[in-house]
């Protein structure tokens, strides 16, 4: 772990260093709901492996208490993903946690990834739609990214496809058809403004996978859908940031 400074205090980051001298791509993963767990830092070391330095912050470091809670504790995560602030400070922590990967001398500057998972695949969608230092973006079953799920306030004016005008990075969004918390609507919302905006955009919908289907500890994973985007991401990054 590594303690990095922002303008609102001290954000833990998750640092993976692959072996070897580098240069190396870098990718920033964005938490679930339920904080910066041992699946977001494997998912981080899988990367890593891969031969990128990854950076995984602790999007929760405002909160006081215990930011990790279990995926039997729902009603505490929505607590914690609700005390979020706004989408300058979310992107500032983005920001930051490229900063941090940036300044590796391993790394090599401009080319930067980021992936996310639940209120993470949200995270990483606006910070594509707001830091134009990533290349290559893939949210996972990101709610809300299309349809405001929560009420609408001055921290969370409008859903992040109303940004979308802004993204630069290639993008693989992934959806499971199952989901009970982004309905069909809201996929195709997604996917038909990135087409009018000509966005380099996948949207890919999972027949059969629920919301966390990537998440082995969750008895929503589905495996098909977990391997295929496993496999899609490895070459959204090793195209865009590599190729």
């Amino acid at each position: 772990m590594v303690d990095v400074k922002t303008a609102d205090g001290t954000m833990p980051v998750h640092l993976v260093v692959p072996e070897g001298e580098g240069p190396f791509a870098g990718v920033i993963v964005a938490m679930e709901a339920f904080g910066l767990n041992d699946h977001i830092k494997g998912v981080a070391g899988r990367i890593a492996r891969e031969g990128y330095v990854v950076a995984a912050p602790d999007f929760y470091y405002r909160a006081p208490g215990d930011r990790v809670v279990g995926y039997d504790q729902l009603p505490r995560a929505i607590e914690l993903m609700m005390e979020l602030p706004g989408y300058d400070a979310l992107a500032a922590d983005v920001r930051a946690a490229i900063d941090l990967v940036e300044a590796r001398p391993e790394t090599d500057r401009g080319r930067i990834g980021m992936t996310g998972f639940c209120m993470g695949g949200f995270l990483t969608f606006l910070a594509a739609c707001r830091v134009p230092q990533i290349r290559a973006a893939a949210p996972f079953y990101g709610g809300g990214i299309g349809r405001s799920m929560l009420p609408q306030s001055e921290r969370r004016p409008h859903p992040p496809i109303e940004e979308a005008r802004g993204i630069a990075a290639a993008m693989v969004v992934f959806y499971g058809e199952k989901d009970s918390f982004i309905p069909p609507e809201e996929c195709s919302l997604v996917k038909e403004r990135l087409a009018q905006l000509g966005k380099d955009a996948d949207v890919i919908v999972y027949p059969g996978a629920d919301h966390g289907f990537f998440c082995e500890e969750r008895a929503s994973y589905h495996e098909a859908a977990a391997q295929d985007s496993w496999r899609r991401l490895l070459r959204l990054f090793d195209t865009k940031l590599r190729g």
